[in-house]
């Protein structure tokens, strides 16, 4: 891609006003010395003393995250958090992202707010050691009242976005925000406004998704596919198929496979993975792949630009260690350009 290019598609970003749905989590890491550890005269145990902790917006938060480094002008956060201390710093965590509305972005005594706390040992010259994460999820269904207001902010935003991102990342089906009557209602404001690019990514598959624009892993497009191709020319086959069949682009990541990419008249393109350049950390990176694809393709670009920056983001992102990280638009319209 021509730096003008991608100059052009990073102005256009500039105006896009983008709705983000879905489940967001507080991505807390606890950076420790290991110098430091005691043993706990009443347990006996180790004793971790954290030096710091750091605070970040993950799963659709970070994919929130991922949309304000690339200077979206507008960026609506349709979700919610408990009224606890993680559902404080999650706020925070979002406030401190430009052109963040949380207008749309609910407290509720009724959930919990989904976290992940990440216990990382730093060693001297070595990468960082996680030690076993602890999670806190909600499970049970979604409260009525807590999915009503998430359908009355879809309706609400839908008519002044460009865009609009569905993240499903709930531990459990049905107990996140993308319940099936929230998909029913993101279903007709499609019908309603079918110039609105719409992009999805759920943990948990796709296969009771409306049709909108998929991204998914391999893993998930085998089920949703129903079946077991492990070829690249076998799963670009089957990519075309399903995009026939739903009358939208569909984007499969494959990890150092690089991407497939598949459009509603039938043609698939294989795009390669960038070659690695030191450690890696994989956290994050199909975040800032849904980010990049979605901003992307609302900017009129083609499925294969989409797919080449998505995949140089990818890259950018599995290179920065121990965080859920982002991509720079400086050093990508750098690699791009190379």
């Amino acid at each position: 891609m021509s730096p003008d290019r991608f100059d052009a598609l990073l102005n256009r970003v500039s105006t896009l006003r983008v709705g983000i749905v879905g489940d967001f989590s507080l991505d807390r890491y606890f950076d420790i010395d290991p110098a430091s550890t005691e043993i706990s005269i009443e347990t006996g145990l180790p004793v971790y003393n954290v030096s710091k902790v750091r605070c970040q917006p993950g799963a659709a938060g970070n994919i929130t995250a991922n949309l304000a480094a690339y200077g979206a002008a507008k960026l609506y956060p349709i979700g919610y958090c408990g009224d606890d201390g993680e559902g404080f710093e999650l706020r925070r965590a979002l406030t401190r992202l430009p052109s963040v509305d949380l207008t749309h972005f609910q407290k509720t005594e009724e959930r919990q707010t989904f976290s992940y706390s990440k216990p990382l040992l730093h060693h001297p010259d070595l990468l960082p050691e996680e030690l076993s994460r602890l999670d806190v999820k909600n499970s049970t269904p979604t409260p009525k009242m807590v999915e009503g207001k998430l359908i009355t902010s879809l309706q609400a935003l839908a008519p002044q976005i460009d865009v609009l991102i569905v993240m499903d990342q709930a531990g459990v089906p049905a107990m996140g925000a993308i319940t099936p009557q929230v998909l029913s209602a993101i279903a007709a404001i499609h019908r309603a406004q079918p110039a609105l690019t719409i992009i999805a990514d759920s943990r948990h598959g796709l296969t009771n998704f409306p049709p909108f624009i998929y991204k998914m892993n391999a893993a998930e497009f085998t089920t949703i596919a129903q079946t077991t191709c492990h070829l690249i020319s076998d799963i670009q086959a089957g990519a075309a198929r399903l995009a026939v069949r739903k009358q939208h682009p569909m984007f499969i990541t494959m990890a150092e496979q690089g991407m497939i990419g598949a459009t509603p008249n039938g043609e698939s393109t294989h795009v390669p993975a960038l070659p690695l350049r030191g450690p890696i950390d994989i956290v994050g990176a199909g975040d800032t792949v849904t980010a990049t694809l979605a901003l992307a393709l609302a900017a009129e670009a083609t499925p294969l630009e989409s797919m080449e920056l998505a995949q140089t983001a990818a890259s950018l992102v599995v290179h920065q260690l121990g965080t859920t990280g982002t991509p720079e638009p400086r050093e990508l319209r750098q690699i791009l350009s190379t």
